[in-house]
């Protein structure tokens, strides 16, 4: 890859940047260096003097993508139920406002989850990370748990993932398994627990799929976005991601952005 800046041209040293953004210390940074183990726009760095411009070099230690732009803020949410994925609803109806009110930054949320569905989604002032994981082409992987009426068989996970046909077009859910099944004491209503791995962005497809094969979804919930894990965070509470998930995030979105992906300012979708 081509460097973006000149390295011999006015900067600051790598060392302070990385040491600024939180990955170790000078000093150790400087081993890391000696050692091969970071990359300035996919090209190892070994000389202790290189300046980079962090405002548009991409720098990679031992493999992970590190954010050196410290006013950057990633949260993690666990969108409850009952809740639009908006800034602002027109209608009037509970909105994000309420998870970002504490943080300085303007924050949006990457993609949605439809009002009836709980789970995983990204708030953040990252324009350019935000368009390239909401990018058609980007597919980034989710997983669902789905509470459906019925008993889910075997075979019916099996069209699942060979695929079946919706009305704008085919799918195929990548992964998917049957988890549990139940039938309640008081009703005698049979239900089932199912594990969905997609990475279509299609509009309520973990729905529209369910009741194609016969199982109409009851609850549902986005367990994992990428390499993010929901975990034990609580509905209607949220966290800032860890370098580790937001070096992993990184990787990803620099890895596998399409090649007509480019960055923008993140706009609120009404």
């Amino acid at each position: 890859m081509t460097s973006l800046t000149d390295p011999a041209a006015d900067g600051i040293r790598l060392q302070k940047v990385l040491a600024n953004a939180g990955v170790a210390s000078r000093r150790v940074i400087e081993d890391y260096i000696v050692e091969g183990r970071i990359l300035v726009n996919g090209e190892v760095v070994t000389e202790l003097g290189r300046r980079i411009h962090p405002e548009t070099d991409l720098v990679d230690v031992d493999g992970t993508a590190v954010q050196l732009d410290v006013s950057k803020r990633y949260v993690m949410l666990n969108k409850p139920i009952g809740v639009v994925s908006t800034m602002r609803d027109e209608n009037g109806r509970p909105d994000l406002r309420r998870f970002t009110e504490d943080y300085e930054e303007r924050l949006y949320n990457v993609g949605r989850l439809d009002a009836e569905t709980s789970g995983l989604l990204i708030l953040t002032n990252d324009g350019a990370l935000a368009h390239v994981l909401a990018h058609p082409s980007f597919g980034v992987t989710k997983v669902y748990i789905a509470k459906v009426e019925g008993i889910v068989t075997a075979q019916t996970i099996a069209t699942l993932t060979k695929g079946i046909e919706l009305e704008d077009g085919p799918i195929a859910a990548d992964k998917a398994r049957l988890l549990d099944t139940s039938t309640s004491s008081a009703s005698g209503k049979e239900s089932s627990l199912v594990e969905l791995t997609l990475h279509s962005g299609r509009n309520r497809i973990v729905r529209r799929m369910m009741s194609a094969v016969g199982h109409p979804v009851t609850e549902l919930v986005r367990r994992q976005f990428g390499p993010l894990h929901l975990g034990t965070l609580p509905a209607g509470k949220s966290r800032e991601l860890s370098k580790i998930e937001l070096g992993a995030l990184l990787t990803l979105a620099r890895r596998d952005a399409p090649a007509d992906a480019t960055p923008g300012d993140v706009q609120e979708k009404q």
